[in-house]
């Protein structure tokens, strides 16, 4: 990732110019998004958590799972650079 801002008031994450992950902790959980809730590698085990069609919350009473964070964000960049390339180059945030 190229660096980080904050956008929405949260902070996010942004490469080649595009927003690809935003997170902010509240009072009781730390909040991702998006999270691909739609698709099937993830389904399963987002289910576990509340959220809604492009969110997750993950409970501050409970061990963050760090290794599922990892693993979307790397799938959201995936899914991001393979959007781009099809639309003949990088997408760039407006």
């Amino acid at each position: 990732m190229d660096t980080s801002e904050i956008s929405y008031q949260i902070p996010c994450f942004t490469q080649d110019g595009c927003y690809l992950i935003y997170f902010a902790a509240y009072k009781k959980h730390i909040g991702l998004y998006p999270a691909p809730r739609g698709a099937e590698a993830f389904r399963k085990e987002l289910s576990g958590y509340a959220g809604g069609k492009g969110t997750v919350r993950f409970p501050l009473d409970k061990p963050v799972p760090f290794d599922l964070i990892g693993r979307i964000v790397k799938f959201t960049v995936k899914e991001g650079l393979a959007k781009a390339k099809a639309k003949g180059g990088v997408r760039r945030r407006r």
